[in-house]
């Protein structure tokens, strides 16, 4: 490899100055960062959960004490940061539109600054598969033909401790060749014979910032599940990574604005520093999947410069953000149908062409949505269709100028690869030939969801419901990519399902029903309508052990309150995996 080796300056770039009128108690937008650990008396890490046979080799303590560290640097500002979120919200309901920060127009308008070069095995980007990192999901991934693999911590995988420990393990036993898998049946799953440089590259992708670790203690005090996540990977996996010809790589999810990108970087400085890595060794690809980052995408790719590798559209967390942020705003921002909002409606071409503008006048790549088809061997005639609109959809972003693209399944990776073969060709990228000059960075265009097509109907509405149940379910078993109904289905769009639950509710959307006319929607509606699909869940067939009580439960208390709950999944890990009481779990 031959990372950059100069520290990035850590460039103070002031908040949004519309802030002067309504200042919060910390101001995280104007204060340093330390890049350096503190010194002082060592942190006291503890785990709190069982740690049983190879999980102990993640578990070291010069691990734990890595993480300790990084815990000490970091608590702090990811606090202020989470508070900055609700801030934002706040402002939001009280009709504040994001925009394109007026006191970071100097970043956007100064066109000499680049990201660092594309880094071993991210050059070539053009199709990567995503999913969990359980044991027999790596094999297959790495086995896809993909050139990347999203080895996914987060909305494809449930955050219980041994899930998240074995993942590590997995993670571990893959990049050294030392992986196989025999399934409950006798199948065995093992790698084929190539070089790792010769295999899909693997970008890890931690949990968010507010998604909290309760089995590591810092001083008393919970991880962040990010740091977890990051830490544990790094530590164990970055030199070996780097003896292999690529390095320790990175997708970063759930990110509101550029200055949660800046606390990732010093992260990745200090991380570096304390393992005795080059700086810029770490890359980082951001997902653009909230309402507020997407009016910051040269500002995030600026924070991180010497660690950005792109962007890429993270669809179904970016129609979450739309409906969680604008909730309360009235009709003008309901949304019609999950199904209707395609990447076709106009919000979402604002949002996807701008993703390709900021990246390739940076010289980072960008990273077209997730394609959540899941094929139909059994059935020719629906599996044609579906696969047609998998191609229309990457012949779409091939020929906007995205670099490469998500896929689900490994039966949609020659699909995608053709695609873009027939835009890219030999080359690896498009980010010099597809500058993508002709557009314009527009505010009210990202903003624009009155214009979206579609309507509200009652097999819309029960199809969320009974979507949101049945994910809700699987991710209680511990399985967090669920196959429903021909679409793999994940945390962002269970989180879809149960936010349209509440925004029609709340605003009184009117439904058109199933044998004709139109129903104002409420609350009363919708707890009838999920007792109708409850049942319906039960009359069919049941997977063992399931957990369809507990997942209606959860489902109701995310979809149905009068307090919009911000992410479903933390009251439902507080509850069901850190053994927090109900009253933990609601606060």
């Amino acid at each position: 490899m031959s990372p950059q080796t100069t520290t990035p300056t850590l460039h103070e770039i002031h908040a949004d100055d519309v802030r002067e009128h309504t200042p919060l108690p910390h101001d995280v937008s104007t204060q340093a960062i330390p890049v350096v650990i503190p010194e002082g008396a060592a942190p006291v890490v503890t785990v709190h959960g069982p740690v049983d046979g190879r999980q102990a080799e993640i578990l070291t303590d010069e691990a734990l004490a890595f993480l300790g560290r990084l815990h000490r640097l970091a608590e702090d500002r990811r606090r202020r940061l989470l508070e900055e979120r609700e801030y934002t919200r706040r402002r939001i309901t009280d009709g504040w539109n994001p925009h394109y920060l007026r006191s970071t127009r100097r970043v956007r308008e100064d066109d000499s600054w680049r990201v660092a070069p594309l880094a071993p095995g991210l050059q070539d980007r053009r199709v990567e598969i995503t999913g969990p990192v359980d044991r027999k999901m790596t094999i297959n991934a790495l086995n896809s033909g993909a050139s990347g693999w999203l080895a996914d911590f987060e909305d494809s995988s449930t955050p219980s401790w041994d899930r998240m420990l074995d993942g590590q393990v997995n993670l571990f036993d893959a990049i050294r060749d030392q992986i196989d898998f025999t399934s409950p049946e006798g199948k065995e799953y093992r790698l084929r014979e190539r070089e790792l440089t010769d295999r899909p590259t693997i970008i890890v992708r931690p949990r968010g910032w507010h998604l909290l670790e309760d089995h590591i203690r810092v001083d008393g005090e919970p991880m962040a599940g990010a740091l977890v996540d990051f830490g544990l990977y790094f530590f164990h996996n970055a030199d070996e990574l780097i003896r292999r010809g690529h390095g320790p790589y990175f997708y970063l999810p759930k990110l509101e604005s550029h200055l949660e990108a800046r606390l990732w970087n010093c992260v990745f400085v200090a991380a570096q520093d304390e393992l005795g890595i080059p700086q810029g060794t770490i890359r980082a690809t951001v997902l653009i999947e909230t309402i507020t980052a997407a009016f910051q995408m040269e500002e995030i790719l600026y924070q991180l410069r010497n660690h950005a590798a792109g962007l890429n559209a993270g669809r179904w967390d970016y129609i979450f953000s739309i409906i969680k942020n604008f909730r309360d705003r009235g009709a003008e921002f309901v949304l019609p149908d999950r199904s209707e909002v395609t990447m076709t409606q106009p919000m979402m071409r604002a949002y996807t062409e701008q993703l390709v503008r900021a990246c390739h006048r940076r010289g980072a790549s960008a990273i077209g949505g997730m394609s959540a088809v899941i094929p139909d061997r059994r059935n020719e005639e629906a599996n044609a269709a579906a696969l047609e609109k998998v191609r229309a959809d990457k012949a779409r972003e091939a020929g906007d100028g995205f670099d490469g693209s998500w896929v689900a399944h490994p039966d949609l990776v020659p699909v995608a690869r053709e695609e873009f073969d027939a835009v890219l060709g030999e080359a690896p990228n498009q980010i010099r030939t597809r500058r993508r000059e002709d557009v314009v960075p527009d505010e009210a265009a990202l903003l624009d969801v009155a214009a979206t097509t579609g309507s509200v109907t009652e097999a819309g509405v029960r199809m969320n419901i009974e979507v949101g149940i049945r994910y809700i379910e699987s991710w209680l078993r511990g399985n967090g990519a669920a196959a429903i109904h021909g679409l793999m289905e994940d945390a962002a769009t269970a989180e879809i399902s149960r936010s349209q639950i509440w925004q029609w509710a709340h605003n009184g959307t009117g439904v058109q029903l199933t044998e004709g006319g139109v129903r104002t929607a409420n609350r009363g509606w919708m707890e009838q309508l999920i007792r109708e699909e409850h049942a319906r869940i039960l009359a069919g067939p049941l997977p063992e052990g399931h957990r369809f009580e507990d997942a209606v439960r959860v489902f109701c208390e995310s979809a149905l309150p009068p307090e919009y709950p911000a992410f479903l999944t933390v009251g439902a890990y507080r509850r069901h995996f850190a053994g927090q009481d109900d009253a933990a779990a609601k606060a």
